[in-house]
């Protein structure tokens, strides 16, 4: 498929040319035509499957003319190495300089960017919450905006930044709407349901590349938060004569004193951290003798500070946690000899990210496993209650320097706040 066939203008379709882009990406055919016909669209990619350069030739290419004093296109990206990406690609296909390109991140002053911005501009790529600092300053005016664009949407949401993104889109309430994402998940779903519309098109390109190398029997289990995470790491490894030997890898030492905390009741030196953080904790410092200890059946390793560990013979190998670099995951699953060996994962959406870029890199899916009907699922908005007696235990608990409240002070119920406000009143007033 030639160039010709994304209904690009001339002199972009030349710079694509310049640039070495001689035949359109995937992406690219399925999403320009919509895109350029005003139709909201999710866009759904792999990293270097062309996102970037898609939206920036859209731009390009609906804007039509330059040179107006308030921004036609808004690009929110998570951070601002990839304001800087970017602004490249924009400088690479903008041969001829046509439109006022402006990156905003936390790296400049805020007054600058605000003469910046009222000087004149077309697009603007940004971070979400400093383009919401200059939207609230009246800096920043979306009423022109036709393109609103948010790259690498699964980042912006790990990052927190939903709110700012929300806010900025329903003031461009007149603008189309685009989203480019290497996964998609709950939390995105929730942050750009607000703004997209009904008509919105999603598509997914899924650009899996060559099998570099065998790897173990792969599992994935997708949970919603860590406190799931560990009531499905207790319940699976309550199997005794299946879960016989197995390192659980978590990222932090921290947390490997919790995933151990966590199970509750178990028998003496089953469960035990590697290198634990505590003198007091079952643990060992040699993972040989882990493995020679017939008793001893879960060893929970951090991968803090690890370097290199031999866990050749574990027939069991559970990623609690997604490491930061996707090589120490991989250089774990990768198949030596015949051995036979089973890789669980468990990810949360946050996590999907880290999921998709291992699957990239050994050239194949990771089996997605039904969670166990007896799963006990956390809510994340649940939070334990305190139980009736726990609070006269503790006020019987409390020591010396605890004084029993003047009679004055007592209180023995519980005013809303706006009960509060008119006794507040009442009283300034002298009434009863």
């Amino acid at each position: 498929m030639s160039l010709d066939k994304l209904k690009l203008s001339k002199p972009l379709v030349t710079a694509m040319t310049d640039a070495g882009f001689l035949t359109p990406k995937e992406i690219q055919s399925r999403t320009m035509s919509r895109i350029l016909g005003g139709q909201d669209v999710i866009a759904v990619g792999p990293e270097g499957s062309g996102k970037t350069t898609t939206y920036v030739l859209a731009t390009l290419m609906k804007l039509k003319y330059a040179f107006e004093e308030a921004p036609r296109a808004l690009i929110l990206v998570p951070d601002a190495e990839h304001v800087d990406h970017v602004l490249e690609q924009f400088k690479l296909l903008n041969r001829n300089s046509t439109f006022r390109i402006l990156g905003i991140d936390s790296r400049g002053a805020v007054d600058t960017q605000m003469n910046e911005i009222t000087d004149g501009c077309d697009i603007i790529v940004a971070v979400p919450d400093r383009a919401r600092a200059l939207y609230l300053k009246l800096a920043l005016n979306t009423n022109k905006i036709q393109l609103f664009i948010v790259d690498n949407a699964e980042l912006i949401v790990k990052k927190g930044l939903q709110l700012p993104v929300v806010e900025l889109a329903n003031s461009a309430y007149k603008s189309q709407h685009v989203v480019f994402t290497e996964v998609m998940h709950e939390k995105l779903n929730h942050m750009i349901s607000p703004f997209m519309k009904d008509s919105t098109t999603t598509i997914e390109v899924d650009e899996i590349g060559e099998k570099q190398a065998e790897v173990y029997q792969q599992m994935l289990y997708l949970v919603p938060n860590f406190r799931t995470k560990l009531n499905l790491l207790t319940l699976l490894l309550g199997d005794t004569e299946i879960f016989d030997k197995v390192v659980v890898f978590v990222n932090t030492r921290l947390t490997a004193q919790t995933v151990y905390k966590n199970f509750n009741q178990h028998k003496e030196g089953e469960i035990s951290i590697y290198r634990s953080l505590f003198f007091d904790d079952k643990g060992y410092d040699d993972i040989e003798d882990f493995k020679d200890n017939p008793e001893a059946r879960v060893l929970i390793v951090a991968n803090e500070n690890l370097g290199e560990l031999n866990i050749e013979g574990i027939p069991f190998i559970v990623h609690f946690e997604l490491p930061e670099q996707k090589e120490t995951l991989i250089q774990r699953i990768v198949k030596h000899g015949d051995e036979d060996v089973v890789a669980i994962t468990f990810s949360t959406d946050i996590e999907l990210i880290e999921v998709k870029k291992i699957e990239q890199a050994i050239g194949q899916k990771l089996e997605v496993m039904e969670l166990p009907e007896d799963l006990k699922v956390v809510d994340a908005a649940d939070k334990p209650k305190k139980k009736k007696g726990a609070e006269e235990d503790e006020s019987s608990e409390r020591g010396a320097a605890f004084h029993e409240k003047k009679a004055s002070n007592l209180k023995n119920y519980n005013y809303s706040a706006g009960t509060k406000a008119k006794m507040t009143y009442k009283n300034k007033k002298g009434l009863s």
